[in-house]
């Protein structure tokens, strides 16, 4: 798919409709193509890959033609896919206000939604922005990043069953621009901590000293670089080649 083609970019994420993420996202998009705005109509953020199907689902528009879907993030594509912007090319998910790394894929809304578009054959792209302790996100340089790994992948042929899932570091205000690095996803689980009260838990755990391995998406954030890793959804290669992927 070719950025010339101006195809129909689908943008949703799942901090919900009015997030500031969304914007820079769109602001990313700018240029590259014809961006569809759906989006939940409340935060959704780790709902994983949910969706609803015994429940009447709510559209409403918002300033700028935003679409908000009273759902998930996988809702907000399969209703898009379905019904309001079915010529979608690509969806593209975020920018999330946290990473999305490692493991993080399989709870993550964001990635879950760039995944109910692989399942219908379509390529997508995650975007996370990781957040380091102490330090608030510059929503203009993550849409700055975010574009040019978009134009990258963008131009790149797409596997199907495959998606992108991208996570941009969090460098001190004022630092040199980061590497954009290409590894595969860190299978280290979170760390298992949590509060415990009779009767009740709160989980506890901390984000930024999760284990990690070298080479992996983890580390290659943490370290300061852009981690991009091609995830396999299932292998729609019949000859069962997959080489160089992850996930």
């Amino acid at each position: 798919m070719s950025i010339r083609e101006s195809p129909v970019l689908l943008l949703t994420n799942d901090d919900g409709y009015d997030a500031p993420g969304l914007l820079a996202l769109r602001r990313a998009c700018d240029g590259l193509g014809d961006c569809r705005v759906i989006a939940p109509l409340t935060a959704q953020s780790g709902c994983g890959h949910r969706v609803t199907t015994h429940e009447t689902l709510e559209v409403s528009t918002h300033e700028n033609s935003v679409l908000a879907v009273s759902g998930t993030p996988a809702d907000c594509v399969r209703l898009a896919i379905d019904h309001l912007t079915p010529d979608v090319a690509w969806v593209l998910a975020g920018v999330n206000a946290g990473g999305n790394l490692g493991t993080d894929v399989f709870h993550s809304g964001t990635v879950a939604a760039v995944r109910e578009g692989v399942i219908h054959g379509l390529p997508g792209i995650a975007v996370s922005q990781y957040i380091a302790r102490g330090r608030s996100i510059d929503w203009e340089r993550a849409a700055r990043w975010t574009r040019d790994v978009l134009r990258d992948l963008f131009a790149r042929p797409w596997r199907p069953g495959t998606f992108w899932n991208v996570n941009l570091p969090h460098p001190a205000p004022g630092a040199a621009d980061p590497e954009v690095v290409f590894c595969p996803l860190d299978p280290s689980p979170l760390p298992l901590r949590y509060e415990i009260e009779p009767g009740r838990a709160l989980y506890r755990g901390d984000y930024q000293q999760r284990p990690r391995r070298d080479g992996g998406d983890v580390a290659v954030c943490f370290g300061g670089g852009i981690a991009v890793s091609l995830v396999r959804v299932f292998d729609a290669d019949p000859d069962g080649t997959a080489d160089g992927l992850s996930g």
